[in-house]
């Protein structure tokens, strides 16, 4: 469960708490483009496994910032659109990366940081849970 402050504005801890997720803002960003497949998703945040990209877009959908729509194709093609509720971020989302722009500057330790960070997030993605083990020892 979410703690807010009582002092605050629990409108504003929930906005912020919302968009403020790990990778919610690039995938934010990304869909200010236009509707993409999940697949395209996980194509341009190129550091983001697929289950965290499910927990967002689930989140996103809950809160009615995203919509997801089934496409009546052969095969069956999901689409991700942000709905009125989230094109209404765009401001938000323009003056982030106006303010990131100016005021923040990565040196190359830091984009190195950056990219093992990543790595080792895609790493323990990949790596099998134990039930996973335990169902691929029992097959055995």
């Amino acid at each position: 469960m979410t703690r807010y402050s009582r002092a605050l504005c629990p409108n504003y801890q929930a906005a912020v708490n919302l968009i403020g997720k790990r990778w919610t803002g690039l995938v934010l960003l990304i869909l200010m483009d236009g509707p993409a497949r999940f697949g395209e998703l996980l194509e341009k945040l190129e550091v983001v496994g697929d289950r965290i990209l499910s927990e967002r877009l689930k989140e996103l959908e809950a809160e009615g910032v995203v919509e997801r729509r089934v496409l009546p194709t052969h095969p069956v093609r999901v689409e991700y659109e942000l709905t009125e509720k989230g094109r209404a971020l765009a401001p938000v989302i323009d003056a982030l990366a106006k303010w990131g722009d100016t005021w923040v500057s990565i040196d190359p330790k830091q984009a190195a940081e950056f990219e093992a960070a990543a790595d080792a997030e895609e790493a323990e993605e990949k790596t099998p849970s134990r039930r996973t083990k335990r169902k691929a020892a029992g097959a055995a």
